[in-house]
């Protein structure tokens, strides 16, 4: 049996070794869900909800509350997993997992002064079904998962090409 004192297994550790682990907030508030642009200098028009990777020995909860208060500058009260979404860059081998979890907010709604020290998020809005609608947006199931009645939207996004 192995013991918890074994050094890491290579093939476990090495950054090739599998998909990147990612976290993300569906947090939706009088009607309206949070949405960021996560594309320095607005080099890209897609929007996603709140998130970003997770933190070798940082609990998937932690990492969840870090990204959420640095992208938007709000702290927020996690709830049940929602979604799991994967995508992947062949011109590169990236391939990413992302767990949506619904959140709510603890305090207001007023987005604060994001403090992203990889400078990633540059943009961020309140957006209705409508509008989400009217946006580039990834994944394809998120207005279903954000605005659709519980348990009726899917539980994964199949694996599928990055967009820039």
């Amino acid at each position: 049996m192995r013991q918890f004192t074994d050094p890491p297994v290579p093939a476990l550790t090495s950054a090739r070794s599998g998909p990147r682990l990612a976290v993300r907030a569906v947090i939706v508030h009088r009607g309206r869900l949070l949405v960021v642009n996560a594309w320095p200098g607005q080099a890209s028009d897609l929007w996603c909800v709140p998130g970003g990777g997770v933190e070798r020995g940082a609990s998937l909860h932690d990492s969840l509350r870090r990204e959420v208060m640095e992208e938007t500058g709000l702290q927020i009260a996690i709830g049940a997993p929602c979604l799991v979404n994967e995508f992947h860059d062949p011109a590169t081998d990236f391939h990413q997992v992302e767990i949506h979890f619904r959140a709510t907010l603890i305090g207001g709604a007023q987005v604060g002064t994001p403090a992203d020290p990889a400078g990633v998020v540059d943009r961020r809005r309140w957006v209705s079904e409508a509008t989400l609608r009217g946006l580039r947006f990834k994944p394809d199931s998120l207005p279903a998962i954000a605005f659709g009645p519980p348990g009726q939207a899917p539980l994964h996004d199949p694996l599928e090409p990055i967009l820039r």
